[in-house]
């Protein structure tokens, strides 16, 4: 299977994934190519891709955006260290979940442990990227970014 159609088959999975992990209405918008740097402005949260493709999945929002899918999810807003610990197991559900639906279409992947990230970051050094604008009803955007290392 070529590169392009596992990037293909992960996008999708994401966008199941998503779907699938956050119980809230989202509109979920056309990936779209991006160039470094990818500049995160508050919140988010990265993990590693190994396997048929290597990269990692960054899903970016605002600390507001996770509460209130905490909220919805638990019953209850989260902030501060709750509110970190949440970010890094959202990031976790729908990665897991990346794998799970892509193994079904040929693709072999695994995941590395999240890795939160606050405040404002700048990061570099990857060879493709792609992002899917997400807007999720009352919450807010999130962005979900997918890069390539080749």
């Amino acid at each position: 299977m070529s590169a392009s159609k596992h990037i293909q088959t992960i996008l999708n999975g994401t966008i199941q994934s998503l779907k699938s992990v956050i119980p809230i209405a989202m509109d979920i918008k056309s990936p779209s190519l991006m160039v470094q740097p990818f500049e995160q402005k508050e919140m988010g949260v990265l993990i590693g891709i190994i396997g048929d493709i290597k990269g990692r999945i960054i899903i970016d929002s605002t600390a507001e955006s996770f509460s209130a899918i905490g909220a919805t999810m638990f019953g209850m807003p989260l902030e501060g260290e709750m509110l970190e610990s949440f970010t890094g197991e959202l990031g976790n559900m729908v990665a897991g979940n990346i794998c799970t639906s892509v193994a079904g279409n040929g693709v072999e992947i695994d995941i590395t442990p999240p890795t939160v990230i606050v405040g404002t970051t700048r990061l570099f050094g990857f060879q493709h990227a792609f992002k899917l604008p997400v807007e999720i009803e009352n919450v807010g955007e999130m962005t979900i970014i997918l890069t390539i290392d080749e």
